[in-house]
């Protein structure tokens, strides 16, 4: 669906999250410089100055992509890439040639392509048709498709699934509901690997003055939703400056493979 990236001179609201450092560490990480932070009172309470209640910031994300496309694009690539540790972790523990499910690929680069040129076949997902446009034409004998990531059903599995500086976009429910899709789509022993925030909460930042909603759920539920589909946590960092700030989650399904999706939400 998306990836994102605010530049310089982002400004973040701040809304009662449990830690705001996720954003900060996303800020610093993803960008050229350290968000500001303001607490506005109560979850799901808006300050006067709020211009954008949080329903309506989440509503937004896939318009808001689709009309930055460009310019995000340019941003992206125009930026320092502190978080390749991250991808190459990922690449790392893959088997040669698997099939990676990009969830967020954005216009391609750089992680997509890097993927690629370790020699996996990206199957990449976006809302933005703009952005999917940007992949075919960098990468042609990829697969492309515009979609918004909650609804997906390939009927296919990937020894690799990827919800990079994307997953965080979705509300809390979205994020619960996504762990149904990565079960449909994970294959024996695939790997995982998305970033979220340090705790529950939700706040919205700004691209080209438009408002850029996140969400996270916090880590005993992350933990609780892995182990429900059968995946073995691998790694779980949290803010290392030297590895691009993010907070990552990586784990591995079982051999055999992932629980059905039925029962998930049961156990």
């Amino acid at each position: 669906m998306l990836s994102p990236f605010l530049p310089r001179r982002t400004s973040l609201t701040r809304l009662n999250l449990v830690d705001a450092s996720w954003l900060k560490a996303r800020s610093l990480a993803a960008m050229y410089s350290q968000g500001t932070f303001r607490s506005v009172g109560k979850l799901g309470t808006y300050s006067h100055r709020t211009l954008h209640p949080m329903n309506d910031a989440a509503d937004l994300i896939v318009k808001h992509y689709e009309r930055h496309a460009l310019s995000w694009d340019a941003d992206r690539r125009a930026a320092g890439w502190n978080d390749k540790c991250w991808i190459d972790r990922f690449v790392g523990l893959l088997p040669y040639g698997a099939d990676v499910l990009d969830l967020g690929c954005g216009g391609g680069v750089p992680v997509a392509i890097h993927v690629v040129a370790h020699g996996f076949h990206v199957t990449g997902v976006d809302s933005s048709s703009t952005l999917i446009s940007l992949c075919r034409s960098r990468m042609p004998a990829e697969e492309w498709i515009v979609a918004d990531m909650r609804d997906l059903s390939r009927g296919r599995r990937f020894g690799g699934i990827l919800a990079w500086d994307s997953f965080f976009h979705l509300r809390p429910d979205d994020q619960r509901a996504m762990f149904r899709v990565f079960a449909e789509h994970a294959a024996p022993g695939a790997v995982l690997m998305f970033n979220a925030g340090l705790g529950f909460g939700e706040a919205i930042g700004s691209y080209r003055g438009d408002p850029l909603y996140h969400a996270s759920l916090d880590t005993v539920e992350y933990e609780s939703l892995l182990a429900k589909l059968g995946f073995e946590l691998i790694e779980h960092s949290i803010n290392d400056p030297k590895d691009g700030g993010r907070i990552v989650w990586i784990a591995r399904a079982a051999p055999s493979r992932v629980r059905h999706v039925e029962e998930i939400g049961t156990a």
